[in-house]
């Protein structure tokens, strides 16, 4: 249902407000799918859906959903990269610092992650 409702309402505000909900009843390999799905929005959902879990955040499963979604031209794909990475920069700003300076990033994408440092 969920992979449905963002495939047809298609739009930055539907997506962001179905993220969370979907991030937390969906698993990690389910994440992992969409990561890499043809559809930008729903790779934008894997990329933004740990929003808020601060500590709680899985470093691993985020690294490696941005990882897939490197080298995209697609602004809504770059600017949720840097979403999530600043999400997670006001609990773990080491963390970010480190996979920032380590991964060559869309510059909105750096830009976004590194705003409140």
């Amino acid at each position: 249902l969920a992979y449905f409702l963002i495939r047809t309402r298609p739009w930055w505000d539907t997506v962001d407000a179905l993220a969370k909900p979907i991030g937390a009843n969906h698993d990690d390999d389910t994440m992992r799918t969409w990561a890499v799905d043809e559809d930008f929005w729903i790779r934008r959902v894997s990329v933004i859906h740990q929003l808020g879990r601060k500590n709680q955040t899985n470093r691993e499963l985020l690294a490696w959903i941005i990882n897939q979604n490197l080298g995209s031209d697609e602004f809504f794909i770059n600017k949720a990269i840097g979403w999530a990475l600043r999400d997670l920069a006001r609990h773990d700003p080491a963390w970010v610092r480190n996979f920032v300076e380590a991964t060559e990033l869309a510059p909105l994408s750096r830009r976004e992650a590194l705003k409140n440092f």
